[in-house]
């Protein structure tokens, strides 16, 4: 399953290259997921997720490849439901250009999952990743508002201790008015249905 969103982010296209290059920074703005350890350009983590009542925690692995030239970054992750044989797999390539506004920062997700979030098909995974990316963006701008330039000409703040346990994120809430636009049409025909039952009904016993 291929996804595509995009987003800007409050800096020119060399400082958020800069940022986008610590990862320890970065990756806690991802809602639901948190870093374990970060060595050079491998890392592992968590990420947790619930669909209503129903929480899901994947623990996984990652690396990544950078191109200064074109300022683009490739992720390669992988991971596996901590209680559950689900699995999710993903490329992730991010590509930086300058924008009217900024940094308009594109990102191609190639993902492969199994498990129960698998039922949700493409329509809703790309809701879903809209969702997420624009709060993972918030979270950037407000990373880039409220630190401190460094001698590099980027926003530096201390990096937060990596917590002891993600905070899941709602995928059912983020799914909710897909799912409820993809039940309009079966409910409709299903609502025709017993009206025409009723109405044969009542003519048989006229």
């Amino acid at each position: 399953m291929q996804l595509d969103h995009s987003f800007t982010v409050p800096a020119d296209p060399d400082d958020a290259w800069k940022l986008f290059h610590d990862l320890g920074r970065v990756a806690p703005c991802m809602p639901g997921a948190v870093l374990d350890t970060l060595d050079g350009d491998a890392f592992t983590g968590r990420v947790k997720v619930k669909i209503g009542a129903v929480q899901m925690s994947y623990r996984g692995e990652g690396t990544v490849t950078r191109d200064e030239a074109a300022r683009s970054m490739h992720l390669d992750l992988s991971g596996s439901e901590t209680r559950g044989a689900g699995t999710a797999s993903a490329t992730v390539t991010a590509t930086l250009t300058a924008g009217a506004d900024g940094t308009r920062v594109h990102v191609r997700t190639d993902l492969d999952i199994t498990g129960r979030p698998a039922q949700f098909g493409r329509g809703i995974m790309t809701e879903v990743g809209d969702r997420l990316v624009q709060q993972f963006a918030g979270r950037l701008e407000d990373l880039l508002r409220d630190g401190v330039p460094g001698p590099e000409g980027i926003a530096s703040t201390a990096p937060a201790p990596f917590p002891a346990e993600p905070e899941a994120v709602d995928l059912g809430a983020a799914a909710l008015p897909v799912l409820l636009r993809k039940a309009a049409v079966p409910a409709a025909a299903v609502l025709a249905a017993v009206v025409l039952i009723r109405v044969l009904r009542g003519r048989s016993r006229g």
